[in-house]
């Protein structure tokens, strides 16, 4: 279906990496519904992402509702979102599960629809030690060897706080080429303990910070403001892209800080833990105000979220919203 001829490596990991969500269809918060995948939406949103020259595309995250879909749901979303790449930029979708032995039968029909890697998080019934989580990767990756593995590193998920002795050893496991990273407190040594195998995804707003630390390797970032409108990211990479050769990080920054100003009210009380507690309806709220694409409802049983916390997200979306009509109007000139 237009898949990579061959298993990604740390070399394909560049640029902006785009974080979608699963399209809703309208009602799809009663449990009752069944076949809520919007198809239709999802493959607008595809084709328009890599109109606008996005690098990648990652789903079936959390506000990508990988752990409130249905196993049908998530085929079925998938082989659209394959279809629609067509090959053209890779596609990470989500095999995250709560067992082994599930993540790998998901992982493998995966790679048989035709994705080039999965995003992947922890089993979480059980707080997983490092030995555990290790092996967990290890035994994916035996058993799904032409899949690129991306580590989903939100400890808050995934009640594991991805250590250095962590990264230490899964680096060794060739399918593990990149990691959605939070933060960057701890990226040098991350970076070092890793040997530079395993290329660290930041967040968008936290990209100047990281090429600045470590320009050479430090060349891709993930957004989930991407499916806001792409214009701000696409213009974060290039800015950084230029200033790397020319050493005027002037443009570079004031992108970066434009972003950051967008994400001031989307976390409650300015607490990650907060935010994680409504992940998906802040962002689907977030995304459905910027109005580049409907994400529609979430699906339970994640759909009631605090109006305050909702107020926010909502003037978070908007705001993105008029920054990518900014540099859109910008690149037209």
């Amino acid at each position: 279906m237009g898949r990579k001829s061959s298993l990604l490596t740390v070399d394909d990991v560049r640029g902006a990496w785009a974080i979608m969500p699963t399209p809703a269809r309208p009602g799809a918060s009663d449990w009752r519904m069944e076949e809520t995948v919007d198809l239709d939406e999802t493959a607008r949103v595809v084709e328009k992402l890599i109109e606008s020259g996005v690098d990648a595309i990652v789903s079936l995250g959390t506000f990508g509702e990988g752990a409130s879909l249905t196993w049908d749901e998530k085929r079925q979303f998938m082989a659209t979102v394959v279809e629609t790449v067509r090959g053209r930029v890779p596609y990470f979708c989500g095999t995250t599960s709560l067992n082994t032995r599930e993540t790998i039968r998901q992982t493998r029909a995966a790679y048989d629809i035709g994705c080039d890697g999965t995003m992947l998080g922890l089993p979480m019934w059980q707080i997983a030690d490092v030995p555990t989580a290790v092996q967990f990767f290890r035994s994916v990756a035996e058993a799904c060897p032409e899949m690129a593995i991306c580590v989903y590193a939100n400890s808050e998920t995934f009640k594991f706080d991805f250590p250095r002795q962590f990264w230490a050893q899964v680096c060794e496991i060739p399918q593990v080429i990149t990691a959605k990273y939070l933060g960057i407190g701890s990226l040098v040594p991350d970076l070092n303990l890793s040997k530079r195998k395993i290329r660290f995804l930041p967040f968008d707003a936290d990209y100047y910070a990281a090429a600045r630390i470590d320009p050479d390797f430090c060349t891709a970032f993930w957004t989930s403001g991407a499916v806001c409108g792409p214009a701000p990211v696409l213009r974060l990479r290039d800015e950084i892209a230029k200033a790397k050769k020319s050493a005027d990080w002037t443009q570079a920054r004031m992108v970066s800080e434009a972003i950051s100003r967008t994400y001031a009210t989307l976390f409650p009380n300015g607490s990650f833990k907060d935010f994680s507690t409504y992940n998906i309806g802040l962002e689907k709220a977030r995304m459905n105000a910027a109005g580049w694409m409907y994400a529609g409802p979430c699906r339970p049983p994640y759909h009631l979220v605090p109006e305050a916390y909702l107020e926010g997200a909502r003037l978070s979306g908007t705001r993105w919203a008029e920054l990518h009509q900014q540099y859109s109007a910008e690149a037209a000139r």
